[in-house]
Formats: structure tokens, C-alpha cells, sequence
């Protein structure tokens, strides 16, 4: 399944890895996704949003 929240809906993002020769070499950096239990629902939620919830 893919890593998206399912409040804000951010999602991985595709960036590169730059040696010290400035070859670049494509990476995926993907969010923290923690699964919570919002009531009797488990919902996939990022860290940030998790954190405003909080508040």
C-alpha cells in the first residue's frame, strides 16, 4: 500500500543523492506514517498532523 496520510494527503517524494563528484543518483524519501485508532477507525496519519491533533 502506498504511504500517503490520509488527513493531509502528503505522500513520498522523489529526490537525489549528490556525491562529493556531483553524480546524482535518484532516491525516495517517505513520511512518517504512524496507525492510529481514531474511535472504533484505524487511520494512517503522518507525525505532523499527529502532532496539530494533538494540540
Amino acid at each position: 500500500m502506498p504511504q500517503i496520510c490520509e488527513i493531509c494527503g502528503r505522500g513520498t517524494k522523489s529526490s537525489f543523492n549528490v556525491s562529493h563528484s556531483k553524480v546524482k543518483t535518484k532516491t525516495t524519501q517517505k513520511i512518517n506514517i504512524q496507525t492510529k485508532k481514531i474511535g472504533t477507525k484505524k487511520i494512517k496519519i503522518c507525525t505532523s498532523c499527529l502532532k496539530t491533533a494533538n494540540k
